[in-house]
């Protein structure tokens, strides 16, 4: 059975661009609602710690840097089948291959600054949500 949690997290080029209303308005008009949410930034040693299943990659010294280059809103969302529905909402992770008016289709400047983050599933959605919000924080 699908969850009704997701995680997700507006990446430093969208923050920086000024993005950050616009997306999350498709969010809360997607019919998702937000349980929690702030504004920070990763240091290298954090970014490293929530991609180190990519540690072993080419690409994760430069997804470590680029994570810690600016401010970022990390949010658990609520709604049914939140994963599968904010997968499709974000749309696919190279910008010119996602559908129009998705998240990245609107948003996304490339691959590697793409706008976004999406939980790719129910476990990993309660594992990145822990790892920014204590339970506390949770609404």
């Amino acid at each position: 059975m699908a969850g009704n949690r997701t995680f997700t997290m507006i990446k430093p080029d969208a923050v920086a661009a000024g993005n950050t209303g616009a997306i999350t308005k498709l969010i809360e008009e997607a019919g998702f609602r937000i349980v929690a949410m702030k504004k920070t930034q990763l240091t290298k040693e954090r970014a490293g710690q929530f991609y180190a299943v990519h540690k072993e990659r080419g690409f994760y010294g430069e997804l470590c840097a680029y994570m810690s280059s600016g401010s970022i809103v990390p949010m658990i969302l609520e709604k049914d089948n939140a994963v599968e529905d904010f997968r499709k909402l974000i749309g696919a992770t190279d910008p010119t291959k996602a559908a129009p008016g998705t998240i990245r289709n609107l948003f996304a400047k490339s691959i590697e600054a793409n706008a976004i983050h999406g939980s790719d599933s129910d476990e990993n959605a309660a594992i990145e949500g822990s790892f920014f919000f204590a339970g506390t924080e949770q609404f």
